[in-house]
């Protein structure tokens, strides 16, 4: 476990959720490498906003058969 702690961390996870309202900064995924960075989304294990506006997804095929999976803004 982090820092010899009992619990495992629980912050890795998705801040926000499709249709939400974002400002400029704010943090949308921490440390979950299986979403990308979109439109107006900068980062690579921290995702965080670069635009006002709406958050939306998108998925799209990848190599070798996968898909990923991009969070990105709508701006307002």
């Amino acid at each position: 476990m982090a820092g010899g702690k009992s619990t495992p961390k629980k912050d890795k996870k998705t801040k926000v959720a499709g249709g939400e309202s974002v400002q400029v900064g704010k943090i949308l995924i921490r440390g979950v490498d299986s979403y990308k960075a979109g439109k107006n989304v900068r980062g690579r294990g921290t995702l965080y906003a670069v635009a006002d506006g709406k958050v939306y997804f998108t998925r799209k095929k990848a190599a070798r058969g996968g898909i990923k999976t991009y969070i990105n803004i709508l701006p307002e």
